[in-house]
């Protein structure tokens, strides 16, 4: 069985968290994004009890720290740091000259995506699968992921302490540029290896959709980050020297740009 009731629920979760966009439709992809992760894995825990096991609760506490980690740390940023507003200005819309019925499909969309993203770890909870090597090693991949993106964002604000106006290329930025987003596919990844031996037939529909589709928003994202960071410092010979050594998203691949796959929008 594909869909089920119990979907039904998280997308109903998601929906009522990722709300908050309409009073800032970015929200719906940032804030209501962590605190949608985090909400559903904690209702998976509550509507799923009885099929609890050790590994779906280590990856559904993973869930609820890196979405209350990824929500806090946009909540601190955009309502704390008036820095960040300032470089900001001009380059994210408020959303106000969006129509209702756009905000709507956007809210829509995102929230199954959201759901869709859960749906390994729902499914092992909801099929009663038994633990195997799988959710363990997925469960490992998702705690690395999850650490890469921490330190990734530490490291950026520290740098950015230091001289705000300077790109930041030192720690985990020597090996990739975007080394948070691809803390976010490792970590994705892992949700999709602990749901093998558990998942089965159309099931794994619903849980490709979701890796497919946030590898594409990270992606995505790559691609808005070069294109601002290149009005920013695009005259800087340091930074010129940088991008073209430094691969954008995966290390050790030579895929140093994305600017050009316009097909890359969300």
């Amino acid at each position: 069985m594909v869909f089920t009731l119990g979907l039904l629920w998280l997308f109903i979760a998601a929906m009522v968290i990722s709300s908050i966009g309409f009073k800032n439709y970015v929200w719906f992809i940032s804030l209501g994004y962590g605190f949608s992760i985090a909400g559903e894995s904690l209702l998976m825990m509550i509507l799923y009890r009885g099929q609890l096991t050790i590994g779906t609760i280590i990856c559904c506490v993973l869930f609820m720290v890196y979405g209350c980690r990824l929500g806090g740390y946009l909540a601190v940023r955009e309502f704390g740091s008036s820095s960040y507003k300032k470089n900001m200005k001009g380059e994210i819309k408020d959303g106000k000259s969006v129509p209702f019925g756009v905000k709507i499909a956007i809210w829509v969309t995102c929230a199954l995506l959201y759901v869709t993203q859960v749906s390994g770890v729902f499914y092992r909870m909801f099929n009663a699968a038994e633990d195997n090597i799988a959710v363990y090693i997925g469960a490992g991949i998702m705690l690395l992921g999850l650490v890469l993106e921490s330190v990734a964002d530490i490291q950026k604000n520290k740098a950015k302490k230091i001289n705000p106006k300077r790109f930041v290329d030192t720690g985990l930025y020597r090996l990739v540029r975007c080394p948070n987003y691809l803390g976010e596919m490792i970590f994705w990844t892992g949700v999709v290896i602990s749901a093998v031996g558990a998942v089965t037939g159309w099931q794994w529909v619903l849980v490709a959709v979701g890796y497919i589709g946030i590898i594409f928003v990270m992606f995505s994202g790559a691609r808005r980050l070069e294109i601002r960071q290149n009005k920013n410092y695009g005259k800087d010979p340091e930074y010129q020297k940088y991008v073209k050594f430094v691969p954008i998203m995966v290390p050790f691949i030579p895929l140093y740009s994305v600017e050009k796959y316009k097909w890359l929008v969300g």
